[in-house]
């Protein structure tokens, strides 16, 4: 595979468009990825079939580019000698999991994206996935895995919606709910082998929800008392089946443009409907004991996998830094006429801006090792920068409010409790989010407000929060003062309401009079 250039994607050369068309023409007739072409084409090694340990159940993009990309890395390193069987959580994911079957569970990941600052450029074909097929048409082929002795983890993501408990009727067929299906084959297995301790699952359920494996295990009891299960069989639930909490982190960017697929396809001599492409990091933290990794061999492969007694520090970490520059940048980048994270980054002020947020405001406020602080952030700037995604400020700043509360606020209470006043920085983000939330209804139903250009921007957050924003902002304007004590009032009456901050923080000293004082500069027109 050729490296790509760093503009996001392969440099476009005279003619390419004509080669393009006759590669699409000639798609017709390329074989498609299977076992025969994986081996015959592309020459990767399809190894000796191996039992089923890991049932997934998520079809998508995520887990494939994600859980399967790594236990594919790992036993094609000798560390992992299983292989995996995966059904999708709803119905209407069957013509996904028809594909995947049609392709014998084969699929390529293009890794892309910034290693050490260079563009590199990977493609690997996944050969881990053994079955994939539709558990409600083959209800009893996905229970036959209950009774699997060779059966040893569950993985999963199936969104946070997915994780949540549904009360639904018990019967023999299908379940519709995720819980209630592992709940179902859990019972399953605990009358097959007569509640015997040693054939316990490990669950590692992948959804975007804090404390998932305790939410799970949760949802998957209330089912068994809703169903009437004895006692015995929850107390073997709660008793010899692991419910691991787990934080995910990588970008999944999926399928890519048709023209750069049909390019590839053409390279590569085979078809795959079910590319996906994602970024070079990856983090698999997992509350778990190390022992795990005898079986799964992913650190012993190499991954940025770590098993923890408290995924607290991952989790502060990820949110405090990441989600902290995310949501630091965002609404200040949509003033100024940013568009991305990597032109937010690439901007003459706002790159070095969120820098020193970061490195000298939030690592400062962090416990642990300053060094392991420093390496994180140094791959979160490398990720921000990736050439190959398109990151949208708009999608970030939805419920900047919210996000606000979790990843920055923290930081600065952690500043006001230790009688500091708030960084100059943070001090700017937090103005940002007052500028961005300088909201007035747009007739619809909605929330609209102005660039420092004038440029209208749709504000989407939780209408109840943004109708207090305008309220107050309203309420400034209509006042007697002008100017500079204009500001002032507003934002000390924003940042003294509770119900945006869960606290009062116009009792903070200074912090009313800096942050009316950037939104006043900006609002003269001097940049960020």
């Amino acid at each position: 595979m050729t490296r790509a250039e760093p503009g996001g994607g392969d440099a476009w050369r005279p003619g390419e468009g004509d080669r393009l068309q006759k590669a699409t023409e000639r798609g017709a007739a390329m074989r498609t990825l299977n076992r025969d072409t994986a081996g015959a084409i592309a020459g990767a090694a399809c190894e000796a079939r191996h039992p089923v340990k890991v049932l997934q159940i998520g079809e998508g993009n995520f887990l494939r580019a994600f859980v399967d990309w790594m236990l594919h890395v790992s036993r094609s390193k000798g560390w992992f000698d299983g292989a995996v069987a995966v059904v999708q959580p709803r119905p209407s994911g069957r013509a996904k999991i028809e594909q995947l079957a049609a392709q014998d569970g084969l699929f390529t990941v293009v890794t892309r994206g910034l290693e050490d600052g260079r563009p590199v450029e990977r493609r690997e074909i996944v050969t881990v996935v053994a079955e994939a097929f539709d558990p409600y048409s083959e209800w009893e082929r996905f229970l036959a895995f209950a009774r699997s002795p060779e059966l040893r983890f569950i993985v999963s993501n199936t969104t946070e919606a997915g994780l949540r408990y549904e009360p639904e009727p018990p019967g023999d067929g299908p379940v519709l709910s995720f819980p209630g299906k592992v709940a179902r084959l859990l019972h399953e297995r605990w009358r097959a082998f007569g509640g015997d301790p040693a054939r316990g699952l490990v669950l590692l359920p992948c959804e975007l929800t804090e404390r998932n494996g305790e939410a799970l295990r949760e949802a998957v009891l209330k089912h068994a008392a809703d169903w009437g299960w004895p006692e015995a069989f929850r107390e073997w639930v709660e008793r010899h089946n692991r419910f691991l909490n787990t934080l995910v982190d990588r970008i999944v960017t999926g399928y890519p443009e048709a023209e750069l697929a049909e390019k590839w396809f053409a390279e590569w001599g085979y078809r795959d409907a079910m590319l996906t492409t994602a970024e070079p990091y990856h983090l698999w933290a997992i509350e778990g004991p190390e022992e795990l990794d005898d079986e799964l061999g992913l650190r012993k492969a190499g991954l940025n996998v770590h098993y923890t007694r408290d995924l607290a520090f991952f989790r502060e970490r990820k949110v405090r830094i990441l989600n902290g520059a995310h949501t630091w940048m965002a609404p200040i980048g949509l003033l100024h006429g940013v568009q991305t994270v990597r032109e937010a980054l690439e901007h003459p002020a706002l790159g070095p801006a969120v820098r020193e947020a970061v490195y000298g405001e939030i690592l400062p406020a962090m416990d642990g090792a300053g060094d392991d602080l420093a390496a994180y952030a140094d791959s979160v700037f490398e990720r921000f920068a990736n050439p190959y995604i398109r990151h949208r400020l708009s999608d970030i700043a939805m419920n900047s409010l919210s996000k606000f509360r979790v990843r920055l606020l923290p930081t600065l209470v952690r500043y006001a409790e230790r009688g500091k006043r708030i960084p100059p920085r943070l001090a700017e983000g937090l103005a940002g989010l007052l500028r961005y939330c300088r909201v007035r209804p747009d007739g619809s139903g909605g929330y609209v407000t102005r660039a420092l250009d004038g440029t209208a921007i749709p504000v989407r957050d939780d209408a109840e929060l943004l109708a207090v924003m305008a309220e107050h902002w309203r309420t400034a304007e209509d006042g007697a003062d002008a100017g500079d004590a204009r500001m002032h009032r507003a934002v000390r009456a924003i940042l003294a309401d509770g119900r945006l901050w869960g606290r009062d923080l116009s009792r903070w000293p200074d912090l009313a009079e800096a942050v009316a004082g950037i939104i006043a500069k900006w609002e003269r027109g001097a940049d960020a």
